[in-house]
């Protein structure tokens, strides 16, 4: 089979393409002109399926160092709960677009909704696309940045946390946080702003994070830097995880007891 010039020349082009993205010389393409097109083609794909194994090996290094407690998908997640609000369509969430415009999510809603496995599936779909993401509880992170203070190594926890692309925060406001623990909260917060994405799950409405952060002001702040460029998610309906539970299959008169007396408060 005969090769045209105009083939070869656009191969040889996207083997100096390859060839900077794995930082080799420009020798490798010089070798070309003396290489039959067999040999340039097998040049090609041993320098392509190289670009596609580090790839791999990038995201599984970013999987690994988001830290998700488990993986989870979107693939038949049950949007039909979520009430959206005009500024963000589902194809932009799953699309993740809302990370590359440095945009905030705050997933409200009761325990149990989807929150956390929503917020988890589009972290591991932004790692996927090559996105730098964490995973943390809040109380998780606080601890974290407390230790690091008392340690000295505080700047160079907030230095790591800023080259994030997307940080997720889990279970916002389900434990109060002492003075300490919001200071610093709120400066991961301020540093993220307009500099990142933040996802945020959490049961508690807006009028209520003051008395959680135990500093009003402190907590007008943050939710003033989490909505200035962010979406609200609504999350309705009864736990999934009780509608789904072991025991309603095995005792539902009981479950359905239980679940009435949780409902109750008692």
């Amino acid at each position: 089979m005969i090769v045209s010039a105009k083939i070869r020349e656009a191969r040889r082009e996207e083997i100096g393409k390859m060839c900077r993205k794995l930082i080799l010389s420009n020798q490798v393409v010089s070798l070309c002109e003396s290489a039959t097109p067999k040999q340039e083609e097998f040049m090609h794909e041993v320098l392509q399926r190289e670009l596609e194994q580090r790839e791999l090996s990038r995201r599984a290094r970013l999987l690994n160092r988001a830290k998700f407690p488990v993986l989870k998908s979107l693939e038949g997640y049950y949007f039909q709960k979520i009430r959206f609000p005009p500024s963000l369509s589902r194809e932009e969430l799953e699309t993740c677009q809302f990370v590359q415009q440095k945009t905030n999510l705050v997933c409200y809603g009761e325990v149990g909704t989807g929150k956390t496995h929503l917020a988890t599936a589009l972290g591991v779909k932004a790692c996927e696309m090559g996105l730098r993401v964490r995973f943390f509880t809040v109380t998780e992170l606080v601890l974290k940045l407390a230790e690091a203070r008392k340690n000295g190594t505080l700047e160079r926890l907030i230095t790591e946390l800023k080259r994030l692309e997307l940080l997720i925060l889990d279970e916002w406001g389900y434990v109060p946080v002492d003075k300490e623990g919001s200071q610093l909260l709120f400066r991961v917060i301020a540093d993220s702003y307009e500099s990142k994405s933040l996802i945020l799950t959490t049961n508690l409405e807006f009028s209520k994070w003051g008395g959680i952060f135990t500093d009003q002001q402190m907590a007008a702040a943050m939710i003033d830097r989490l909505i200035h460029h962010g979406h609200l998610l609504l999350f309705d309906g009864p736990s999934h995880r009780m509608e789904h539970a072991l025991m309603r299959e095995s005792a539902p008169g009981q479950a359905s007891m239980v679940a009435k007396k949780a409902a109750d408060g008692h």
